[in-house]
This record gives C-alpha cells, sequence and structure tokens, in this order.
C-alpha cells in the first residue's frame, strides 16, 4: 500500500496497511541464518534427523521468520514523505505460533495500531502477522515499533 505521509497515515489507525507477497524459506536461508548466529540445532539444519521429529523435517529459527518482518514490510508499505530514514525501534510482543518447515512460503500482514509522537519524528507501532501458506494458524504475530526521522 502506498500511503502518502504521515497525515494519511494517521488516518488509517486500525486498519490494515499492507501484505506482502510470498516468501520461500528455504534450507540455503535456514543454513544461512544458522551459520551466521550460531545456532545449528538438528532441527534447523540437519533435513535426515528431522525427517524423523513429529515435525517431519527441518524448520526455520523463529528468529529468522522475525528477521523477515523487515522485508515483508518494506514490500507491503510504501510510505512516502520528507524522512530522513526508518527505523527498528523494537518489539512490545513477540509470539511464534507455528513453525515454518523448510520450503514453506510465508508472507507479511501489517495492520496499524498507532502513530504516536517522538523527537525528531514519530513511531509507527504495528500489529505483524506473518502467515504460512495452506495453514491457519500463523507462524509469528509480533507488536513492531518504527520509528520515522523526518527531515
Amino acid at each position: 500500500m502506498i500511503i502518502q505521509g504521515k497525515a494519511e497515515l494517521e488516518t488509517l489507525v486500525g486498519q490494515e496497511v499492507g501484505v506482502s507477497s510470498w516468501l520461500e524459506v528455504t534450507q540455503a536461508r535456514i543454513d544461512q541464518f544458522a551459520a551466521a548466529t550460531g545456532d545449528t540445532q538438528w532441527i534447523h539444519t540437519d533435513p535426515e534427523r528431522a525427517q524423523a521429529s513429529p515435525l517431519g523435517g527441518t524448520i526455520a529459527h523463529g528468529f529468522l521468520t522475525l528477521s523477515l518482518l523487515s522485508t515483508l514490510a518494506h514490500e507491503a508499505i510504501d510510505l512516502q514523505g520528507d524522512f530522513a530514514h526508518r527505523l527498528n525501534y523494537g518489539l512490545n510482543r513477540v509470539r511464534f505460533t507455528a513453525p515454518v518447515k523448510s520450503g514453506s512460503r510465508i508472507r507479511g500482514r501489517f495492520s496499524l495500531l498507532s502513530v504516536t509522537g517522538a523527537l525528531g519524528g514519530f513511531q509507527i507501532a504495528y500489529t505483524a502477522t506473518v502467515e504460512i501458506e495452506g495453514l491457519a494458524k500463523p507462524a509469528l504475530v509480533a507488536e513492531w515499533l518504527v520509528r520515522v526521522v523526518e527531515s
């Protein structure tokens, strides 16, 4: 969704403001995340062993799914205006509600909770939901904070 500045953004509080395209979570991506973070637990990195687990295969790290919020949001929400930059300010709440199996496709849905003043700009709070294609239960639900610094 294209949003023209802070004034329009404020009119959208309480509404869904963007949905990304589907993104495949490949084993290669999972392995790269495991290498980058040092979290090489077998449920993420050993497809043969994971096949015999109750999950039936490897799964993405919850923090990998969380880290993809920026990518998913960048595609789903186009906030335009005279802004110096945007910063990931943090999360108030995160729940990993379902595992993302290797090869699954995910997408992000973003609803606007609030727009409040902040030093040098404003803060946006979103409910971010990461859906797994074909499943009713989402992989992740979070309250995500983004700071926008005005020029």
